[in-house]
């Protein structure tokens, strides 16, 4: 009997040394506990990063040395620092449209891309993510650029892409030119444009410059507030240019204009001479998009004061209201397992301090409207919230691939002051079917 008393005694005894063990675990075992997931419930109440672990893949359109490239760099950094996400960037440049198609259609896994928001729209839209709820719930709207989010959901049926760079065209004037010339309202109608013109004239200033390259851009501005994108893609695909009166008026306003002087010495140049006049203060204006800014002082080594205005409202035109509109932009793939994650990282970049300083540091117009446009970028934000129906790059007077380089060349010509009347003009472009 004392043996088995002695026995029990010596178990109860071995039982209280593990249990006293299992109280204070190891080095080892309290390792093993601590790589255990953690619950949502349980990482919110121990402050766990919200991505913790996370890591997200882009395909960058820039270079990781272009100021654009930096900025990106510099934001996911911020956003790995405050959500625990990773972003890996794969700098693809400015080609990245050449293998997007074929990544996507492979299954390739990334979860960002920039490319130009049309061809996100039109050509990857069965790879790309829906972003209308996750923008509905940051009321995106509000800050963006209706006019351009509003083109990608006619086109796709919703909001497949956040704009990074938009770009908008018009016409970029020098400050310093109209206030030489007394000019301080800006025109919004045809007459006052050439009111304006013929006060920059009398100044000793030539009121525009025009290099060849952009001489269809230039008039595809007046024919598409004479007659709209629409109508001008039925008459490149169909002809019929000398039937319709509306080309004719455009041409005979453009033939006007260049018989009163009012193309600055040489125009239509070859690219970028007529534009660099302006640096040179020998022209005031030039119908371009907002990129021509940076150009020109850059080439010129000057500072020109810019500003911009929106292409003047001709006289009975059909979309008066027209303006060139784009944007490079960031979609998210189908692909992704964290398409949360991804919008609030592309958020970081596109909203606040890293879109104002991409904004700053690449002279380009921010993402984020509430933001502020640098000097070179002056008017452009006013004038993209006011533009109601985004007009493309001569998009409709292109459309007929076979015919847009001898429509060009005649554009060209219309500057070059080679036909006398805007029926002359409309019987060249009829001739070309």
């Amino acid at each position: 009997m004392k043996k088995i008393i002695a026995m029990l005694l010596v178990f109860v005894m071995v039982m209280g040394l593990v249990a006293c063990g299992a109280a204070e675990p190891t080095a080892t075992t309290q390792a093993a506990a601590d790589t255990k997931p953690a619950t949502s419930t349980e990482a919110a109440a121990s402050g766990d990063k919200k991505y913790e672990g996370v890591t997200l893949t882009m395909w960058s359109m820039w270079n990781s040395t272009e100021p654009q490239g930096e900025v990106i760099a510099k934001a996911a950094e911020a956003f790995e620092a405050e959500t625990g996400a990773h972003v890996e960037i794969v700098w693809k440049g400015r080609d990245i449209n050449q293998v997007l198609s074929a990544s996507l259609e492979a299954g390739e896994k990334f979860d960002i891309f920039e490319d130009d928001y049309k061809r996100i729209a039109l050509q990857y839209v069965d790879f790309t993510y829906d972003l209308t709820e996750m923008a509905e719930a940051v009321d995106y709207n509000s800050f963006s650029y209706p006019c351009l989010n509003d083109t990608v959901i006619d086109w796709v049926g919703y909001l497949n892409s956040i704009v990074e760079q938009p770009q908008v065209g018009g016409i970029f004037y020098d400050k310093a030119a109209f206030e030489t010339a007394g000019i301080t309202e800006l025109p919004t109608t045809w007459d006052e444009f050439m009111a304006a013109c013929e006060a920059l004239k009398t100044a000793g200033i030539a009121p525009l410059a025009l290099d060849a390259t952009y001489a269809d851009f230039t008039f595809y501005h007046h024919l598409v507030h004479q007659l709209g994108e629409d109508r001008i893609e039925e008459l490149a695909l169909n002809g019929g240019w000398d039937q319709e009166p509306g080309v004719a008026a455009a041409a005979q306003d453009i033939i006007d204009f260049v018989n009163a002087g009012y193309l600055v010495d040489g125009a239509p140049d070859e690219f970028p001479s007529s534009q660099n006049k302006i640096g040179y203060g020998l022209a005031a204006m030039i119908v371009c998009a907002n990129y021509v800014t940076a150009e020109v002082n850059n080439n010129t080594q000057t500072e020109v004061d810019w500003g911009m205005m929106s292409y003047p409202a001709v006289d009975d035109g059909a979309a008066n209201s027209a303006t060139y509109a784009g944007a490079n932009s960031l979609a998210i793939t189908k692909y992704s397992e964290n398409p949360q994650a991804a919008f609030d990282f592309i958020m970081t970049l596109v909203t606040g301090e890293f879109d104002q300083m991409m904004a700053d540091t690449a002279k380009q117009i921010p993402a984020d409207s509430r933001n502020t446009a640098p000097a070179l970028q002056d008017g452009t934000v006013e004038v993209l919230l006011n533009a109601e129906s985004p007009m493309s790059w001569c998009a409709s007077l292109q459309a007929n691939s076979d015919l847009k380089d001898s429509i060009k060349t005649l554009c060209i010509n219309l500057y070059d002051g080679k036909f006398a009347t805007g029926e002359e003009f409309a019987a060249a472009m009829q001739a070309l079917y």
